[in-house]
């Protein structure tokens, strides 16, 4: 009850958040959190580590892949393609068969990806991050709304640096820490959100439902003190029936390669509990090559 509870406010918060958003409605609780300065100048910084300052709308990525699900480890190929507009594909081919994730952030949310509103609340369809995951079988799964609220081009950190520069993020700045036995600096960053009218507080939680949203959309952003460049994104997902249950999931970088304008992360290790699950080995990067909108379809 408490699951079906919160994913109804969080529902009906999507629909809110959208409107209030545009027309930038206040709230007479507290003013709007502001940015760390030392925070935003180290997203900068690094900003111009990887892209010179040139502007990228899409990369695309191919190379190696090898998954690890449980006793299936099996390698192949992969074709990664993320957008400044937050549209990412990632398609793996391998023994077993294609997998595919798409997200799309302009797509109207499949059955599954938001849950069914109760019959009395009278609320119009909106358009949102969303996506589809498949598998070799050719079954497609919505992703839920509660998974994606972090940024889709979790494979290519130009981009996502990009979207938390140019979004309403709020920038913390940590301070030097290690992580996966590096020193890093560190900056944590979450959207910010109004609270829906009328609303109540997520159950168990102890947050309102803004501060709920603001806490799923939460990315932790871990830096080379020397050369700013990323070395790791962390963040959290969740079951698809549970919002409330984080599982963390950790992006790694490494073996940076430079072409003359971007830096490019040549190996990318997803990492979901602290256990490996994706092992990317790019081979080329394409940018700004307009990727055709048919290729973030979810039907």
């Amino acid at each position: 009850m408490h699951t079906l509870r919160l994913m109804c406010l969080v529902s009906i918060f999507c629909v809110f958040s959208v409107s209030a958003l545009a027309q930038q409605t206040t709230s007479t609780s507290s003013p709007p959190a502001t940015s760390d300065p030392q925070a935003v100048a180290l997203l900068q910084r690094s900003l111009a580590a990887l892209t010179g300052g040139a502007p990228i709308a899409d990369v695309t990525l191919t190379g190696a892949a090898r998954r690890i699900a449980g006793s299936d480890d099996e390698t192949g190929n992969a074709a990664l393609i993320g957008t400044s507009a937050g549209d990412s594909k990632v398609a793996l081919t391998l023994p077993s068969g294609d997998w595919t994730e798409i997200r799309n952030h302009s797509a109207v949310p499949l059955p599954g990806g938001v849950p069914t509103l109760p019959p009395n609340v009278n609320v119009m369809p909106v358009t949102q991050t969303t996506g589809i995951w498949s598998s070799p079988d050719g079954s497609k799964h919505a992703i839920a709304y509660h998974n994606a609220m972090t940024d889709a081009t979790w494979f290519f950190p130009a981009l996502t640096l990009a979207k938390i520069a140019s979004s309403n993020y709020v920038l913390s700045y940590i301070g030097l820490e290690s992580i996966e036995g590096e020193s890093a600096l560190h900056i944590s960053v979450s959207q910010q959100f109004p609270q829906p009218p009328n609303s109540t507080g997520a159950p168990t939680t102890g947050m309102s439902v803004s501060e709920l949203m603001q806490h799923l959309s939460q990315m932790d952003v871990y830096f080379d003190p020397t050369t700013a460049l990323p070395l790791v994104l962390a963040f959290n997902q969740h079951p698809d029936s549970n919002a409330l249950m984080d599982i963390s999931v950790k992006i790694r970088f490494s073996n940076y390669q430079n072409d003359g304008k971007m830096a490019v992360p040549l190996h990318v290790q997803k990492l979901l509990s602290n256990s490996l699950v994706l092992d990317l080995q790019f081979t080329n990067a394409t940018f700004n090559s307009g990727p055709s909108a048919s290729t973030f379809q979810l039907q």
